[in-house]
């Protein structure tokens, strides 16, 4: 009995094949210095081709951040969804919404743009928005809103094709600001960013850690232009808006 189990014993380990030496194989590391050196050659050229477009975005977008205290003036600040939370805005977007409603009432601007998401009927960024707004003293006649500005891209263009928007302050958190300031130049609008100050935890590095894989997506849109997922005709509401004395 014990000779059998000794005999099996000899077979696995005959058969068994050491996982480096598997991963070795596959991989087929180069042995010469010739290849090795374009080897790792081949490595940094990809690191930097996946670099490229977040220095494109941060390069075209830099010059052009602001704080709300030293923004520039312009006729309507838009405003980027970022979630709620049991119907209500999520802390990123409060934060949003408070810089946006502090540029309205120094007289930054004279009109908000808010753009978000409302895909299902249980899920609403305008209207949520809107209702943070007001509760803060903003006028209702003096906010627009965009129902179908289901990722950045789509809010830019849809700003400028929709609403008719020409020149304007965005407002984002600092991680994001970049990548809008460089999509709505890409879409027409004279644009500058009001980076909003954030906590540093979890969402916000995960955030920052989300633009690198993002700015690919940024950099191709900004290149063939897409049209936006809705198009829709063209809006009034905030030529209106604007037309409104305050």
């Amino acid at each position: 009995m014990r000779t059998g189990q000794a005999l099996a014993k000899i077979r696995i380990h005959t058969h068994t094949t050491h996982p480096l030496r598997t991963i070795r194989t596959r991989i087929r590391v180069p042995r010469t210095r010739r290849g090795q050196r374009r080897a790792v050659q081949a490595v940094v050229l990809g690191c930097v081709l996946a670099l490229l477009p977040a220095t494109w975005m941060t390069a075209s977008a830099n010059p052009r951040i602001r704080t709300v205290a030293d923004a520039p003036s312009a006729p309507v600040a838009v405003v980027f969804g970022a979630g709620l939370w049991r119907g209500k805005p999520s802390p990123y977007l409060a934060h949003r919404l408070d810089a946006a409603a502090e540029l309205y009432r120094n007289g930054k601007v004279r009109a908000l743009l808010v753009t978000g998401d409302n895909s299902r009927h249980d899920y609403d960024e305008p209207d949520a928005m809107r209702t943070y707004l007001v509760a803060r003293g903003v006028p209702d006649g003096r906010i627009v809103s965009d129902y179908a500005g289901f990722d950045t891209w789509d809010s830019c263009t849809r700003a400028k094709r929709i609403f008719g928007v020409d020149r304007a302050l965005l407002v984002s958190q600092g991680f994001h600001i970049r990548r809008a300031v460089a999509l709505c130049g890409a879409a027409g609008i004279d644009a500058y960013g009001v980076g909003v100050d954030a906590v540093h935890d979890e969402t916000w590095y995960f955030g920052g850690a989300r633009e690198v894989v993002a700015a690919g997506k940024a950099a191709l849109d900004a290149v063939t232009r897409p049209a936006p997922r809705f198009l829709g005709p063209r809006e009034p509401g905030l030529t209106e808006a604007l037309a409104t004395r305050r």
